[in-house]
């Protein structure tokens, strides 16, 4: 047992080495180019490339990998994405839990969207197409593999840099997604999802009336409190995903008005 497993040790050795040669002398590979070399499955290439990348050896692209310094680095504003970070990202996978193979999808300018996004990226066996005004979302998926991605138009504003107005809302218009992921300011089981009022409000409204399914992620935090505009009644929710910390009252409001909820 021990002999297979300093085999298969070297293999690796062998295999990660060989990427790392190839790309210190030509500065990218292509995975279908790896694969052929070596004879393993592309599957086993990006696996070693995501290992790789995740120690810093690499950055990897659409189709392949590039060396670390030859990557560009895109700095974005993260506004709240790195609050209550353990919720969101269990939120944001139970969110990509719902995604089909083929299926399209909108994605806001919320920080749980930019989780999905990351959870849309790590996991290739999906092959999606998104939809998204999202500056954070559109830079983690413009070299994800599994990703056919489109941005909409409009002027760049938000917390986390978004594209809002007029020029994006009729861009999405001329979309139809097979599910929207959005998040709110609020949920209030009387009216219904709730906003302050804000550009980014429109944006959520088309998202939701050019769909068919609508997924509202949400930490447990938003339940409850005062607001200003309605964004949608919550019968248009298909479901809400929030985090395991939600008050009883509100778990009990949701049986009440027959609100799916799926706690994480």
């Amino acid at each position: 047992m021990r002999m297979v497993k300093d085999m298969n040790r070297k293999e690796s050795l062998k295999i990660e080495d060989y990427i790392l040669t190839q790309l210190k002398n030509h500065g990218e590979i292509r995975n279908n180019e790896v694969s052929k070399q070596l004879g393993v499955s592309e599957v086993t290439i990006r696996n070693y490339l995501k290992k790789l990348e995740s120690k810093g050896d690499l950055k990897r692209t659409h189709g392949g990998a590039v060396r670390k310094e030859e990557s560009l680095d895109l700095i974005v504003r993260p506004g709240n994405v790195f609050i209550k970070i353990e919720e969101k990202v269990r939120i944001a996978k139970r969110a990509y839990s719902y995604i089909m193979d083929k299926e399209t999808v909108f994605i806001d300018d919320s920080s749980i969207g930019y989780y999905l996004a990351k959870e849309i990226k790590e996991d290739d066996s999906k092959h999606i197409i998104v939809i998204t005004n999202s500056l954070g979302v559109a830079a983690e998926l413009s070299e994800a593999e599994n990703t056919i991605l489109y941005m909409t138009g409009g002027q760049v504003g938000g917390k986390i840099p978004a594209l809002m107005g007029d020029i994006a809302i009729d861009n999405i218009s001329q979309f139809k997604a097979d599910k929207a992921f959005v998040s709110a300011y609020g949920v209030n089981f009387q009216v219904g999802v709730t906003s302050i009022g804000s550009p980014q409000m429109q944006i959520k409204k088309a998202f939701i009336e050019n769909t068919n399914e609508v997924y509202l992620m949400v930490d447990s935090e938003r339940f409850g409190g005062g607001y200003v505009m309605v964004v949608c009644p919550l019968s248009r929710i298909r479901k809400i995903i929030t985090d395991k910390n939600l008050e009883n009252k509100n778990r009990l409001l949701a049986l009440e008005h027959q609100v799916d909820i799926d706690l994480v």
